[in-house]
């Protein structure tokens, strides 16, 4: 039986291994830079899922225009009067 790219024997010790070498590679003062960069990332990732989700999920009414700050509003439809003006 042929294990899924040896995921199933990482132990303590492989941890504390990789966990070292990382420190090699990058530094003490680097890692925190990337964990912070990644955060964001990962922050920015799960806005735009959720601005998507809503997108999804509002009725459709009205016509859409973009404003400035790229937000979709909802216009109201015109009125009589405006029309004959």
């Amino acid at each position: 039986m042929e294990k899924f790219l040896f995921l199933g024997n990482i132990g303590v010790w492989e941890i504390v291994l990789i966990a070292l070498v990382v420190l090699l590679f990058f530094g003490g003062r680097k890692i925190p830079e990337l964990m912070k960069g990644l955060g964001k990332g990962v922050k920015s990732f799960k806005e735009g899922m959720t601005e998507v989700e809503k997108e999804l999920n509002t009725p459709v009414s009205g016509t859409k225009s973009e404003t400035s700050s790229g937000k979709v509003e909802t216009e109201p439809a015109k009125s009589e009067e405006t029309d004959r003006k």
